[in-house]
């Protein structure tokens, strides 16, 4: 999904060795990391485990107390002030006065970049288009946050921060943002992501990577990360309710660990090639009917939670 302008282009951030500790707390320790031009890249990571002070220290917001760090060419920490003409911020709240309208408020924050889009093209781009001329205390929470993710592109960045972009967003408004990072990716620009949704990270993003106490602990694609935890494959189907006495031998036969209970077979195995085989030949061959037939394979928020525990939503911050 990366754009073709990644293509033997230097990266649009490089991180080397990054530490950071806040007394005796070692917040960020030894993180090294890059992201191509064009990518969206998503940085996971449960409460405290860095993730906020990296971003922040890529935004140049904070200082850093090892490591080497190059976003868009500079070093956020020493960048000249056209460095932050070039990169976004989408924050998780973004406070703008509740007597601006929409448009008034894209002008206004629009005017501190030089090179700006059109106010008419933000608002249709997230979804505003129609809305400009209402003062944003009249909007519902996810038109607001559909304002903070205006702020954000309205200088047309080469680097866009998203942080949490659709929380309050309901299903259709979600899926809609997500066509926007698709549309911003597939004109070059390079997105860091970080949410909590990870069916929002396995839609949008190209990369990841997954910190906690401070360090990486795992980094690729959502697909490689799925591929790469040890985990068991659930097939789960439902029998009628006379045959379930039938399954005896074909339970011993599976490779996986294997339930019956209330008609519905649930195994849980590390083969699930040969066990749906086995499973599905077996039903063929005595004419049973397997309704609801499903080979769950484990999901990224499997992956994550395996990796950091805990509760997806807890990586909103740190």
């Amino acid at each position: 999904m990366v754009s073709l302008a990644a293509v033997s282009a230097s990266p649009a951030l490089t991180v080397s060795g990054l530490g950071k500790s806040y007394g005796d707390v070692r917040a960020v320790d030894d993180l090294s990391f890059h992201v191509e031009p064009g990518e969206v890249f998503a940085l996971l990571g449960p409460n405290g485990a860095g993730k906020s002070t990296t971003v922040e220290i890529l935004e140049g917001h904070r200082s850093r107390d090892a490591g080497t760090v190059e976003v868009l060419g500079h070093d956020p920490g020493t960048a000249p002030g056209g460095f932050r003409d070039r990169i976004g911020i989408v924050l998780q709240e973004v406070g703008v006065e509740r007597e601006l309208t929409v448009r008034e408020a894209l002008v206004h924050y629009g005017a501190c970049y030089s090179r700006r889009r059109p106010v008419d093209e933000v608002l249709e781009l997230v979804g505003l288009d129609g809305l400009g001329d209402r003062r944003t205390h009249r909007l519902s929470g996810g038109q607001k946050r559909r304002i903070d993710l205006a702020l954000g592109i309205i200088g047309d960045p080469d680097l866009l921060f998203l942080d949490e972009p659709t929380t309050g967003f309901d299903p259709s408004a979600r899926r809609q943002a997500w066509e926007m990072v698709d549309g911003l990716r597939s004109l070059g620009t390079t997105i860091v992501l970080t949410s909590h949704y990870m069916d929002e990270v396995q839609a949008l993003a190209d990369r990841v990577l997954v910190i906690a106490n401070g360090r990486a602990v795992a980094a690729g694609t959502p697909d490689e990360l799925r591929g790469s935890m040890d985990r068991e494959t659930a097939i789960r189907a439902r029998f009628p309710m006379d045959r379930e006495g039938t399954v005896t031998g074909l339970l011993e036969g599976l490779a996986g660990r294997s339930t019956v209970r209330d008609g519905r077979l649930d195994v849980r195995t590390e083969d699930p090639t040969a066990d749906l085989h086995r499973l599905t030949g077996w039903a063929l061959e005595r004419g049973v009917a397997l309704d609801d037939l499903e080979v769950v394979r484990p999901t990224l928020e499997d992956v994550y939670l395996d990796l950091v525990g805990g509760e997806p939503g807890e990586g909103t911050d740190g």
